[in-house]
This record gives structure tokens, sequence and C-alpha cells, in this order.
């Protein structure tokens, strides 16, 4: 799991300086940080026997920064 920027305690540094978000989000398409949630079901996936097919993946949890 390749998450991108993250509301969480370790990125609250980055997260609650407005400077740092708004230049991080502009790189994001979906121009927002993630919830921690929203990285927990892309975890939930890869651990489920929904992913049982899925093998040797990175998956880039990043809302569109690679896009």
């Amino acid at each position: 799991l390749l998450p991108g920027l993250t509301n969480t305690r370790f990125a609250s540094a980055l997260v609650k300086n407005e400077v740092i978000l708004n230049t991080a989000v502009q790189q994001i398409q979906l121009k927002l940080a993630a919830a921690s949630s929203e990285m927990a079901r892309a975890a939930l996936y890869l651990a489920s026997d929904a992913s049982n097919f899925t093998t040797g993946v990175s998956l880039n949890a990043e809302g569109g920064v690679l896009s």
C-alpha cells in the first residue's frame, strides 16, 4: 500500500499548516488529504478474500498524484 498525504497524527504538522497543505493538495487531483479510514479501506481490500488474485502489486492510494 502506497498511501498519499493522509490526515493522521503522524502527518499533522503537514495537514495543520495551511501553506504546506495548500502546496501539497495542488499536486493531488482530488484536492484533499485522505482520511485514515480511506487508507484503512485500501488495506482491508488487500487483506480480504476480494484480493485473492491480486499478487505482486503496489496499490497506490494517493488521490491522483501519479495520474
